[in-house]
This record gives structure tokens, C-alpha cells and sequence, in this order.
């Protein structure tokens, strides 16, 4: 690799200490590097026209949430992301502030890998919209529960009463899927998680299906008079209001999101350190 593009979270890097430690070391090696401008835009953390078409990798330096939108912001350009840790738990930046050198080093040497991370593409009223992490239905107003059907390939699953559902992607299901119940699975799995946010039933439980499924969530409508019953969040940004009767159709989108791996360490090995941090 010999082009560069840096997008960093100001906030993290308040002082751009570290995007400036990248700089020094990918010049020093011969090669390019653009920083990215942040987006005016409301919905865009990064401006993506200040990111050259020919880059061959993003450095994002953050926590996962600005891992996140810059996979959302490069969505259609096919740019691998190496993820800078400035966060707390971390799981899909790859490298520690100690190691920022050597994986600069390995980049520009060839020696690292792509992993290719599933995406669920979400359609509600004829618009379709893309997550990385996970779709959240949580309730709306003043509704003290909400009632959400389940269909997997049209045929009725379960009703879910309670705060909400959660429907995955590997990738998040070491997010709020985990702190609601929900298992850990391997990101390389080509799987879609449905979790229950506080279920009003014991019975209640995660469902993980194919891929290949097509997951409906349909909005019940409640006891209570009001227009909105719920709210659907995609990947912790984008919010879509919900009527009783909505539909929401989930399922396996055609686009990836890319990341730089080194084989430093294998994604149980991960868990089991982030884990040891937490305690």
C-alpha cells in the first residue's frame, strides 16, 4: 500500500497527536496520505468527497462508533478501514496506540489481510438503508411496552412484548445484542441475530438464521392511543419512526464493509482480553 487516507475522530484526538504520528511515519516511508474533513452534513461524519477515489486504505482513529460511520460514509467506495483504538472496549479497531508503527510498517510491506464483515440491508416505505452493526426496534412516546412480530421468510416466528428487538449482524453481536442476552457469534459467520430487548416472557430467546433468511418485523398495535409505536435505529444513528402495522423487512445486503486484520491475534483471543479489561 502507498496511498492513505486518515479520517480521525476530534474528539478523541483532540490535539491530532496521533494522526500526526501516522503522517510522520507513512512520509517517511515514501508514501501518500490525505486527511479527510469532517462533513457539514448532519448524517455523514466524514466528508467523502475529500477522500481521493484511488486511496487504498482508510485509518480511522477512534472507537468503534467512528469505525462505524466511516464504513457508512465510504459504503460505495470499496476502501479497506484499519481502525486506530481510542475508545474503551474496541472490537473492531485493530490496533493499540503501542503498536501504531508497526502496523503503519505492514501496511506499506503487504503484510496484512482483508476481512470482508457481513452487512443487513434494512427497507421501510420503499427506502432501504445499511447496517453494520444492527437494526434496533425500541419503543416510542409514551408506550411502556411494544408488541413486535417476527416473520423469517414470511412465515410467523414469535411476538416479542417488551422494550424492543435487536436484529444483528455478527459483527454486532458483541454490541447491545450482547448486553441484552444475546450470544457472541464469530464475525466470519454468515448469520442474522434476532434478540428481545426486556421481554415480558420467559420464553423469549435470541434466534440466529441464515443469512440467506429474510427477517420481517411488524409493528402490533398497542393498547394506547398514539400515532408513533416505535422507533427503528440503524447502527445507533439513523432513526425511523414506526406506526402500528409498519413493516420492517431485514435482510443480507450485497455490500461489505472491508477491514485490515494482522494475524496478531484470533477473534477469541480478542473476547477473552477485552473481556479481562472490562472486569
Amino acid at each position: 500500500m502507498k496511498k492513505f487516507c486518515i479520517i480521525a475522530n476530534r474528539e478523541k484526538d483532540i490535539d491530532l497527536s496521533v494522526t500526526n504520528q501516522i503522517i510522520d511515519v507513512i512520509k517517511e516511508n515514501n508514501c501518500s496520505v490525505v486527511v479527510a474533513k469532517q462533513s457539514d452534513a448532519s448524517d455523514h461524519f466524514t466528508d467523502a468527497s475529500t477522500v481521493p477515489v484511488d486511496t487504498e486504505c482508510a485509518i480511522v482513529i477512534g472507537g468503534d462508533g467512528t469505525i462505524i460511520n466511516a464504513a457508512h460514509d465510504l459504503l460505495y467506495m470499496d476502501i479497506p478501514i484499519l481502525g486506530i483504538n481510542l475508545g474503551t472496549l474496541g472490537f473492531l479497531a485493530e490496533i493499540e496506540l503501542h503498536s501504531i508503527k508497526d502496523a503503519i510498517l505492514d501496511l506499506i510491506h503487504e503484510d496484512y489481510i482483508v476481512e470482508e464483515r457481513m452487512m443487513i440491508e434494512t427497507t421501510h416505505q420503499q427506502k432501504n438503508y445499511f447496517a453494520l452493526n444492527d437494526v434496533v426496534v425500541t419503543r416510542s412516546g409514551f408506550s411502556r411496552i411494544i408488541c413486535v412480530g417476527i416473520y423469517v421468510n414470511n412465515s410467523w416466528v414469535q411476538d416479542y412484548r417488551g422494550d424492543g428487538v435487536i436484529i444483528s449482524t455478527p459483527t454486532g453481536s458483541t454490541g447491545y445484542n450482547l448486553s441484552a442476552g444475546g450470544p457472541i457469534v464469530a464475525p466470519g459467520s454468515e448469520t442474522i441475530i434476532i434478540t428481545p430487548i426486556c421481554p415480558h416472557s420467559y420464553n423469549a430467546r435470541s434466534i440466529v438464521v441464515s443469512s440467506e433468511d429474510t427477517v420481517e418485523i411488524r409493528i402490533r398495535e398497542s393498547k394506547k392511543t398514539q400515532e408513533e409505536e416505535a422507533i427503528a435505529t440503524i447502527d445507533g444513528d439513523t432513526a425511523l419512526n414506526l406506526a402500528a402495522n409498519d413493516i420492517v423487512v431485514i435482510k443480507k445486503s450485497e455490500l461489505k464493509t472491508k477491514l485490515i486484520r494482522f494475524e496478531r491475534q484470533s477473534f477469541f483471543d480478542l473476547i477473552r482480553t477485552k473481556f479481562r479489561d472490562v472486569d
